[in-house]
């Protein structure tokens, strides 16, 4: 488990005393839980010259310490000590993919106030190389007793990847500039042929949201993949964002590809919901409008669908720092289906389709929002759980993983992508805490529940 230096906690109370100066901004009493559901809350927009910032420091996981579940649930830690796992992605056979990643060294800054934004998010952030990381790690139960006791490296030197999908025995694995296909062995530990690449992804120079996530079309001749935006909205210039905030459509066989839907921010967590089998994404929504706008969300996604950025918002409502207008293309934005709050970063989305959890979550979708840093009241830090119906969110989130956040408000870990393993049990890849996480049924919680 890691834990954070006195150096740190210095810095990092120094830079948020400097980010409160620059900004004037004070904690709000705004309800958030306004902004969950079909019809979110949407305050006037402000603008500033340094937004409102607020990381939560560093603290990590102490010995004995795990996350908070609800009656009928239980964590275990199924892997400590990695190196940033950013996704996780379960075999046919059972063995539970790492995807361990450092963000590229890229995004050039030039702007004062990102100078100061880019200054006080390198704190707690995962920008840079490391030897430990940008690889993929196996994880192996071999008893079939939920412990994960066998652990390879499966795939090394990889380029700040993310998204993993299997199709027969092709293995894609979506770096940040290129979607590479790998042969698959099952039962395999590792794999070290090089990888083939199926098409370029966006990257650099610039790459400002460089997780491209996957996934597997149904009948396994597409592949989906989320693009984010290269700025927050569009200072870096349109042109740098040529095919970004979008999801692609890929074909397997000749790696054409075209979009599939755009005016998506930051979508990942891309996902076919059981019922409907419509792609479902999680998005993250721009900032420095206010604490409280705009709301992150939760969507279906439709082909040739538009979702407004960077010109407009929740459908219609206008962003008005973004010249020239594009009426045309505010007149066709597509409200999303369910906001998750204001600034929550959800990056992770996965539909409960097992056995491995309660009845009451079958159906449903687990998010994992890793949480703000630009609104003072910290946002986010947790997994939460929406009820489905007929294919439709039906119902408030409920809170289902918490205590990433300490009681001084420190951060132990932060949940990042989510994953069934073949019983069902809901996988979490924590990249703060440096653990995945596995979260089952309680039968004695539930029955004490009961009495």
């Amino acid at each position: 488990m890691i834990a954070g230096s006195f150096k740190l906690t210095q810095r990092l109370a120094l830079a948020s005393v400097a980010v409160i100066a620059l900004t004037g901004a004070a904690p709000d009493d705004f309800d958030t839980k306004t902004q969950i559901g079909p019809n979110p809350v949407l305050p006037e927009p402000q603008q500033y010259l340094i937004p409102p910032m607020h990381l939560a420091q560093v603290g990590g996981w102490k010995d004995g310490e795990a996350p908070t579940m609800p009656n009928g649930l239980k964590v275990t830690a199924i892997a400590t000590g990695l190196e940033h796992p950013r996704s996780v992605y379960t075999l046919p056979n059972g063995d539970v993919l790492v995807v361990e990643s450092r963000g590229p060294d890229l995004d050039p800054v030039s702007r004062p106030k990102n100078i100061v934004m880019s200054w006080v998010e390198s704190f707690v952030t995962s920008a840079g190389s490391s030897s430990g990381s940008n690889r993929i790690t196996l994880l192996r139960d071999t008893h079939g007793d939920g412990k994960y006791d066998l652990r390879t490296v499966f795939i090394d030197h990889l380029y700040s990847p993310f998204g993993v999908a299997l199709v027969g025995n092709d293995l894609y694995v979506a770096n940040t500039d290129a979607i590479l296909r790998f042969h698959y062995t099952p039962g395999a530990t590792s794999i070290t042929e090089p990888g083939t690449m199926l098409t370029p992804l966006p990257g650099g120079p610039i790459d400002h949201h460089w997780t491209k996530s996957l996934v597997a079309g149904e009948d396994g001749s597409k592949l989906y993949a989320g693009v984010g935006s290269n700025s927050n909205i569009t200072e870096n210039g349109i042109g740098a964002e040529l095919d970004r905030a979008s999801i692609w459509e890929i074909d397997r066989a000749t790696g054409a590809h075209r979009i599939f839907a755009d005016g998506l921010r930051n979508p990942n967590g891309l996902s076919w919901e059981p019922q409907s089998h419509a792609l479902w994404t999680v998005v993250n929504e721009r900032d420095e409008l206010g604490p409280n706008l705009v709301p992150d969300y939760m969507t279906s996604v439709k082909d040739g669908g538009f979702y407004g950025w960077p010109y407009s918002y929740y459908g219609q409502h206008v962003d008005p720092r973004v010249k020239p207008e594009r009426p045309d293309l505010v007149a066709k934005a597509i409200v999303p289906d369910y906001a998750l709050s204001s600034h929550v970063a959800p990056l992770g989305l996965v539909f409960d389709t097992g056995n491995g959890l309660p009845a009451k979550y079958n159906g449903g979708a687990f998010v994992a929002e890793h949480g703000s840093w630009n609104r003072q009241i910290l946002n986010g830090y947790k997994v939460v759980f929406i009820p489905f119906a007929n294919g439709k969110p039906n119902g408030m989130a409920e809170d289902i993983v918490t205590g990433f956040l300490d009681n001084d408000g420190h951060a132990r870990g932060r949940p990042v992508a989510l994953a069934l393993d073949k019983a069902g049990a809901l996988m979490i890849a924590d990249d703060v805490g440096n653990t995945v996480w596995r979260v089952t049924s309680d039968p004695q919680k539930q029955a004490a529940r009961a009495d």
